[in-house]
């Protein structure tokens, strides 16, 4: 983006939580053959008259682990602590968060049920300690229903799953990983 990035230091100064910059992220997340196929992510970021939009792709991927990415990479891309909203078609994504199941999952060393291990765990600590740097809200939208921020993420995941020679998703061990974020809730 000409002049900068999107959200560098000034944008988002902060002096008191009343006065961060409300930042809006579209995110969304596909894969050609779900699981194992290629799988993009897209994202549009909005601050005031800015714009910025990502996109990336893996090999050997899910559908749901390109959701997540696509909010990582969001967070990520920003510079500075803000108050942002995530708009997402994926209801695994935005229920996970809204709900608190993330938190539960924590809570039980990252397992559903007693013997039914979360997925994705691996971007999912990663996207907790992203939202733990931000006001962060999660909120659903219909997908391919007419939103055009939705619709250019689905663009762009849809371009960058085609893209030749992607890298392949390597997914995290869990073994070992119950801790994470517990001392949040201590």
């Amino acid at each position: 983006m000409p002049g900068g990035s999107l959200l560098d230091k000034r944008s988002c100064r902060v002096m008191n939580d009343r006065e961060l910059k409300q930042v809006d992220i579209y995110t969304d997340g596909g894969c050609i053959s779900n699981p194992g196929g290629n799988g993009g992510y897209g994202v549009v970021l909005l601050y005031n008259e800015k714009r910025k939009e990502l996109s990336g792709g893996y090999a050997n991927t899910t559908n749901n682990r390109m959701e997540l990415m696509a909010a990582i990479k969001g967070l990520e891309a920003l510079k500075e602590k803000c108050r942002v909203t995530i708009y997402s078609d994926s209801k695994y994504l935005t229920e996970a968060i809204e709900q608190r199941w993330i938190i539960k999952w924590m809570r039980k060393g990252w397992m559903r049920t007693k013997t039914e291990e979360v997925k994705n765990v691996d971007l999912w600590k990663r996207l907790w300690v992203m939202i733990q740097k931000h006001e962060v809200r999660f909120h659903w939208v219909r997908g391919h229903a007419g939103n055009p921020e939705n619709e250019r993420c689905d663009q762009l995941a849809a371009i960058a799953m085609n893209l030749p020679d992607l890298e392949e998703d390597v997914r995290e061990e869990t073994q070992g990983s119950s801790q994470i974020g517990m001392d949040l809730f201590s």
